[in-house]
């Protein structure tokens, strides 16, 4: 019994199924910040579960069918289907549901300035970069955003104003149900293609993104990127660009180098003039375009120079997007996100900027629709590191309906003449890289699955 929300009062207790998510866990969080009693639940314990617990939301671990059946109103998850045993209780039950992306809908249309921030690559980043911009500038932002922020502690935080930052997730459209004032789109890439099938399709849905704006509402997005940049002969609200290569970018990036960190110092000219230098705590990049997409929205917002400065300089990065976890051996070990051939070209990039003697990755593919779909782009990508370690492709969501591994992975690589290893058990993985790398090399471990779990094996 799918609803649309008018009145959260009119739903004392609220109960999600799939709790343990970073965008259900926060929803949560907030709720229970509202003075709700919320419940939920989830088939995996975590270092999140855990905390949901210990700030009185309970948690089980598992389904969780007596308070399914007490609660006023169910927030699903994208990953629950209508055959849950949770779902189908609600159903016998009578009581209201609604999607996550739908309640998070509700919730920017609560807020009078709704920035959601959107793009195939880099929105945790940048939701993060302008978080902490807004939070030094003063201006107590509400936030919700895909990853831990060390600056609020959390990855959500209830503000006292109209200002609600959201990271706006463009799986199955959810960004769709979003009411916003201002957009970021950082990029339009062909992922998610399980959903969207073409990548003409992909285009398009962004394209209702944008023209979601009001007349008074602002769109900020990529002049280096095609698509996004035409996305400016499409919309009736203001419209902000900026770039490293368009010169006709409203925000342009000039005269950039790079520390031994990998870390960009670069001036920035607005319509042409100069508007102030910048130095960034993350490497890379794709980095300055994430850091641009930021600046264009707080100079909009009367935010100062200085202090956009200084936040940016403060950011040393979400987690999991080039994290360092530490070191062994004289041998410095990441982790990053990426699960994209492009994110993966970003991440090899903004490593070949550090100072380092060779590279590993340690690679898990994601989905085995998105291994067989950029099969030769993936291999692409990863050939630009100095040695390559893949293991069991993360199924998520998905059934192996294709027949793929990661060995044909490997065997992809090797096609393009560069040598990589298919090491299925992680255990195995940490001694091979602990027998093989030297002193002063650099370890990654990248993407969106258990490989996060790499790192500190050998750390430890």
């Amino acid at each position: 019994m799918n609803i649309e929300i008018n009145d959260l009062s009119n739903y004392p207790h609220i109960h999600l199924i799939g709790i343990g998510g970073i965008s259900m866990s926060a929803i949560a969080e907030t709720l229970h910040n509202w003075n709700h009693l919320v419940t939920g639940s989830d088939l995996n314990q975590s270092n999140i579960t855990d905390t949901l617990n210990s700030h009185g939301i309970q948690t089980t671990i598992g389904h969780d069918l007596e308070n399914c059946k007490k609660a006023d109103l169910i927030i699903y998850s994208a990953a629950i289907k209508e055959t849950d045993p949770e779902m189908l209780c609600a159903k016998e039950n009578s009581i209201p549901t609604i999607s996550r992306g739908k309640f998070v809908g509700h919730l920017t249309k609560m807020y009078e300035e709704s920035i959601c921030i959107s793009g195939t690559h880099g929105k945790t980043t940048t939701t993060s970069m302008l978080s902490i911009c807004f939070l030094n500038a003063k201006k107590d932002p509400s936030i919700e955003v895909g990853a831990m922020l060390k600056k609020i502690d959390g990855n959500y935080q209830v503000g006292n104003s109209q200002f609600f930052i959201v990271e706006s997730c463009e799986y199955q459209a959810n960004f769709l149900n979003l009411f916003p004032k201002t957009e970021i789109i950082l990029n339009i890439d062909n992922d998610h293609l399980d959903f969207y099938k073409t990548f003409d399709n992909v285009i398009k849905a962004f394209q209702d993104f944008a023209l979601l704006l009001p007349e008074n509402g602002l769109l900020v997005t990529n002049a280096d990127d095609p698509n996004c940049y035409a996305l400016k002969q499409m919309v009736n609200s203001k419209f902000l660009s900026y770039g490293i290569e368009n010169e006709q970018a409203d925000y342009l990036a000039k005269n950039i180098t790079f520390d031994k960190n990998g870390f960009a110092n670069f001036d920035v000219y607005k319509s042409g003039a100069f508007f102030h230098h910048f130095g960034l705590s993350v490497a890379g990049k794709h980095n300055i375009l994430n850091a641009l997409s930021c600046i264009a929205v707080c100079d909009y917002y009367d935010i100062e120079k200085d202090v956009i400065f200084e936040s940016l300089k403060e950011f040393t990065g979400a987690e999991r997007r080039l994290e360092y976890k530490g070191s062994f051996d004289q041998i410095s070990v990441f982790d990053d996100y990426g699960h994209h051939p492009t994110e993966i070209l970003a991440t090899a990039n903004a490593i070949a900027n550090k100072t380092f003697h060779e590279s590993w990755v340690i690679f898990q593919p994601h989905t085995y629709s998105r291994t067989a779909t950029h099969l030769e782009s993936f291999a692409k990508a990863l050939s630009n590191f100095d040695h390559i370690v893949l293991v069991d492709i993360y199924a998520a969501r998905e059934k192996n309906t294709i027949g793929i591994s990661s060995q044909d992975l490997a065997n992809e690589i090797q096609n393009l003449g560069k040598s990589a290893v298919y090491i299925p058990d992680f255990d195995e993985v940490v001694n091979y890289i602990k027998s093989h790398a030297k002193s002063e090399d650099l370890v990654l471990t990248l993407g969106a699955g258990t490989v996060t779990n790499i790192g500190p094996m050998l750390v430890d």
